[in-house]
């Protein structure tokens, strides 16, 4: 596992907890603010790590595709998936 691939990792895991905190607090009857705040933070933890997931593929797999001669159907799976991150 690379770096990037680690620190992914650990934004996944914090956000698993932010997730856990969230429901904590709405069944406590938490503040809504407060609520959608951590929820907020939690959005940003994960686009944080998709960020960091495909950097790590662009990095590596797309590099590597392209020196085998097939990198525009990497490209292609990029596109899609911006085009999904976009919407």
């Amino acid at each position: 596992m690379n770096n990037q691939q680690k620190q992914a990792l650990q934004a996944l895991k914090t956000s698993k907890g932010q997730i856990e905190a969230s429901i904590k607090m709405l069944e406590e009857g938490r503040y809504c603010v407060d609520v959608s705040n951590q929820i907020i933070a939690t959005q940003s933890l994960l686009k944080k790590a998709n960020l960091l997931i495909l950097k790590q593929h662009m990095d590596h797999c797309v590099v590597e595709a392209f020196e085998h001669g097939n990198g525009s159907e990497k490209v292609d799976e990029i596109i899609d998936i911006l085009s999904k991150v976009i919407k």
